[in-house]
């Protein structure tokens, strides 16, 4: 007599797995440059959860999920060109879920930058995604103080920069254009170089860092912001220029302005100079509307705008951008304020979207916060003018009022 055993196998049944393409995200783009991932391969997501932010030539953008599953492959890499169309990731989606074939969602600057993780802080779940909870940290900001306005009390970016405006009046610092390069081994030059030669309280001036060859070309694409800089200085050094300088006596407006900052810093507001000159740029545009207008592609009208939304150049990590203040005509120096305020850290955080990069009928450079005195700026198609500003300086008044 024989026993007999049976054999158990256990299957485990997948659902079905969906291509989720990179829809079309508006204003003729076709590739983007994928910033970076929120999940990797075995990550599981829900619908509306953050995939991964990537960049166009016009503003960085969230993609979200529109399936509930688990990821089974990412078709790009880090800084890799995404096409739009094309596959972004493969998910894995619930047998009983029901599918779409409708494409991805896209979430601008705008919109929520949200996150679908949680933490729990003082018995209750407080909703953020990662890129917020990094720059909350950065900050020192503990997320439990914060009051988010997305979906549900989720915590959006906007959230953590209007509350870092708010309580401080700060402005983020700008990521590092470059780093200091070490080259080992190299010893102070000349001992007059220690801090026995320098007096009491007087920082050392920097020393330059040592370059280093490596004796190879490099090769590197432009992409995103800098290849859209590229395209539009091109276009800008096509209109003919026409260059003005001057100096004007700034001392009434230095006095001015020492007598408001206190008043604007108790209101969470950093008063720096460049809110007085917007709102002044806008009185000038009055007087002079040609100033404020755009010409179409044919070069065959001319388009008086009722506007004024007043651009401001800035160099930030993702290149030289133009974000601006909208309605300058109907705000006060005051709400100018607050508004550049809120450019600045989105500037500085990396998050300019396109309705702060979008629509701008004027601008203006200010040259004078890196030492210039004089500068020669290109006009931003199809602008018709721009501004420049030097920095402010002790000296004779001008000759005429």
């Amino acid at each position: 007599m024989f026993g007999s055993r049976t054999l158990r196998t256990a299957v485990a049944w997948r659902g079905p797995i969906v291509q989720f393409k990179l829809s079309d995200i508006g204003e003729g783009i076709m590739e983007v440059t994928v910033k970076e991932w929120y999940v990797k391969e075995g990550d599981k997501v829900s619908q509306f959860d953050s995939i991964c932010e990537v960049q166009s030539d016009k503003a960085s953008v969230t993609i979200t999920s529109r399936y509930d599953g688990v990821i089974r492959k990412l078709y790009y890499d880090v800084d890799g060109t995404a096409l739009v169309g094309k596959p972004l990731v493969d998910i894995e989606t619930e047998s009983g879920s029901e599918l779409s074939q409708e494409e991805d969602v896209v979430e601008t600057p705008a919109m929520a930058r949200e996150e679908h993780t949680h933490q729990e802080i003082k018995g209750h779940k407080t909703q953020a995604t990662p890129a917020v909870r990094r720059l909350a940290m950065e900050n020192n900001i503990k997320l439990s103080e914060v009051v988010g306005t997305g979906k549900d009390g989720r915590i959006l970016k906007e959230d953590i920069l209007n509350f870092l405006a708010k309580q401080t009046g700060a402005i983020l610092p700008p990521t590092p254009l470059f780093h200091e390069i070490q080259t080992p081994g190299l010893a102070p030059s000349t001992p007059a170089a220690t801090p026995m030669s320098i007096p009491a309280g007087v920082k050392p001036p920097p020393t330059a860092p040592k370059p280093v060859f490596s004796g190879k070309d490099v090769t590197e694409p432009l992409k995103g912001f800098h290849k859209a800089m590229v395209k539009t200085m091109t276009a800008a050094l096509k209109i003919p220029h026409f260059g003005y300088c001057d100096e004007v006596d700034l001392s009434r407006l230095v006095l001015l302005r020492s007598e408001l900052k206190t008043t604007a810093e108790r209101h969470g507001v950093k008063l720096s100079y460049m809110p007085f000159f917007i709102k002044a740029a806008s009185l000038g545009l009055l007087h002079f509307p040609i100033l404020n207008s755009s010409l179409d592609e044919g070069c065959q009208n001319l388009i008086y705008k009722a506007s004024h939304n007043i651009g401001l150049a800035m160099d930030t990590s993702q290149g030289l951008l133009v974000p601006n203040v909208k309605n300058v005509q109907s705000l006060s120096v005051f709400e100018i304020a607050q508004e550049l305020n809120r450019l600045q850290a989105l500037g500085a955080a990396g998050q300019l979207g396109k309705s702060e990069l979008n629509g701008g009928t004027f601008t203006l450079s200010n040259i004078g916060s890196i030492g210039g005195t004089y500068a020669k700026p290109v006009i931003l198609p199809p602008e018709v003018a721009i501004g420049a500003l030097g920095k402010i300086q002790v000296g004779s008044k001008p000759s005429h009022q």
